[in-house]
């Protein structure tokens, strides 16, 4: 069973029925569509290209590209899309990363010094907006030491912050970042610290692989389990949402 169908089927979970979920490319929007078409029927989609609850009969590798647009129930633009987040009324965000720490902050903009950096990345976006505005967020990012760091290199994103309270000295609503979807297994927040820690692990994934991955110290984790693989049902929908394997190739 691929990674790429379990962090799917993982991130599916996150969307409740009746939520607004604002979704970006890739992964997220395989999980959407998953959730609309297994336990969320009445979720309202938001792409930050203002189309809004589309029905497409082809998965889209864009969020302005033209087939995401049929069966929309409307087309509002960009501003429009953010202003539903200014306004409070989106229940959840997806969010992809280059770096993100242990609390949750990520990192888009640059690797190395900000004005001469080793690589620079594409910037925020609407990251900022879903991570600031948005009632919670999920991070889905791949698992490595360069990619899960102690010290961002520059912060383009708030998860936590600092820590417990540190959002709401800072002014931002919600409750930020509440879970990490990564190819070996799901990762939530401590209460306590706001820092990661390990929460349900991918089939043939043990705690020591996963920290492993990571580049710094996970908290204690209160419970771990293990995710079940997808059963028949929910890969015939993963084929059927995504039959090229653009976003989730069903076979490592």
């Amino acid at each position: 069973m691929s990674r790429d169908a379990l962090m799917a089927m993982a991130a599916a979970r996150e969307i409740r029925d009746g939520d607004v979920a604002f979704i970006g490319t890739g992964l997220p929007m395989v999980a959407a569509y998953l959730a609309k078409a297994t336990h969320a029927p009445e979720v309202t989609l938001v792409f930050e290209s203002g189309i809004i609850d589309p029905a497409p009969l082809e998965l889209a590798t864009g969020v302005g590209e033209y087939r995401l647009a049929f069966g929309a129930t409307s087309i509002r633009g960009t501003r429009a899309a953010l202003t539903l987040l200014q306004q409070g009324k989106v229940d959840i965000g997806f969010l992809g990363t280059a770096e993100i720490d242990a609390y949750g902050n990520l990192n888009t903009t640059a690797i190395g010094e900000y004005h001469h950096p080793d690589v620079r990345l594409p910037g925020s976006g609407g990251a900022n907006d879903i991570a600031s505005m948005a009632r919670r967020s999920v991070v889905i990012a791949r698992t490595g030491r360069r990619r899960f760091v102690e010290t961002l290199h520059y912060l383009t994103t708030p998860g936590h912050l600092t820590g417990p309270g540190a959002r709401k000295d800072a002014g931002l609503p919600g409750d930020g970042p509440v879970r990490v979807i990564t190819d070996m297994g799901v990762l939530g927040f401590s209460p306590e610290t706001q820092r990661m820690r390990a929460e349900r692990l991918f089939p043939g994934v043990t705690l020591e692989a996963l920290q492993e991955g990571i580049g710094f110290a996970l908290d204690p984790p209160e419970e771990v389990t293990t995710i079940a693989p997808p059963d028949a049902g929910t890969l015939a929908l993963l084929r059927r949402i995504d039959p090229a394997g653009t976003y989730v190739a069903l076979e490592d």
